[in-house]
């Protein structure tokens, strides 16, 4: 499984980066929508790593584009432990052309794999709209007959 996302990769790939921000768990909970229990449960698994002030986490912009992977990731449907292998990628020293051309090629794989999913979307929203339709239909004859009953009983009596 290979997710891309749009994060600034110096950020993954160092263990410095050049942008020294750093974040609190309650701003990467308000920027990302998720809650402080969840980031610890990342941090459990091994997916982020903040740093410890006594008690405090202080996270990294390391930290943060690795938890958009892990967020885009979920909303994809992948595994945390896929979206583990993702970024670990991030973690080798060495990325030469075999490492390379690995990635690609697994990349290859996950958009068509994407794209069979795609189809199958695109298929059952067809279905469903058509579904609809029909039912639209039917219930407009039933409206109408009921309506018509309505109209006979009122001319009898």
């Amino acid at each position: 499984m290979y997710v891309y996302v749009n994060v600034n990769y110096n950020d993954l790939t160092q263990g410095v980066t050049m942008d020294m921000r750093t974040y609190t768990i309650r701003q990467l909970s308000k920027e990302f929508g998720v809650t402080a229990r969840a980031l610890r449960f990342y941090e459990d698994k091994g997916l982020i790593s903040p740093e410890r002030k006594g008690q405090t986490r202080i996270y990294s912009a390391r930290d943060r584009a690795r938890l958009k992977i892990i967020l885009r990731g979920k909303r994809m449907g992948f595994s945390l432990i896929e979206i583990h292998e993702v970024l670990d990628l991030y973690n080798r020293e060495d990325r030469g052309v075999k490492q390379m051309r690995a990635t690609v090629a697994k990349y290859h794989d996950q958009i068509e794999n994407l794209k069979r999913q795609r189809e199958d979307i695109d298929q059952a929203i067809k279905d469903m709209v058509e579904g609809c339709a029909w039912m639209e239909g039917e219930i407009a004859k039933h409206e109408a007959v009921q309506a018509s009953h309505v109209e006979d009983d009122r001319k009898s009596a």
